[in-house]
């Protein structure tokens, strides 16, 4: 099955502390079902300084994106900027993804 929200999608997040932010998607796994929303969901990892080939890398407290579940993030329809479901429509054997609010194609 297709992923139904890929890299370099804008959603926004139905469920979570950051409920009703909008972001850019960084990363999908699929395997986990989760997505990795540009500066949403933020985490703080305490890094100890390491020694690389290429020099020092600094420690300290280093703040990213953590996981998100696919279920607590919605589609933004590009036609009116509201969250849409995904459907799957066939044209010419390929599967592509469509908005179900605006039925506009999304690839």
């Amino acid at each position: 099955m297709p992923a139904r929200i890929r890299r370099d999608d804008e959603v926004i997040l139905i469920g979570g502390k950051d409920r009703g932010k909008r972001g850019k998607v960084m990363r999908v796994d699929p395997a986990k079902a989760r997505v990795y929303v540009e500066g949403l969901n933020m985490i703080k990892r305490h890094q100890r300084p390491t020694q690389t080939m290429s020099g020092q890398q600094a420690g300290g407290v280093i703040e990213r994106e953590g996981p998100i579940h696919l279920s607590n993030v919605a589609l933004i329809d590009p036609a009116d900027g509201k969250p849409t479901r995904v459907g799957i429509e066939i044209v010419d054997g390929k599967r592509l993804r469509v908005a179900k609010r605006s039925g506009r194609r999304l690839d």
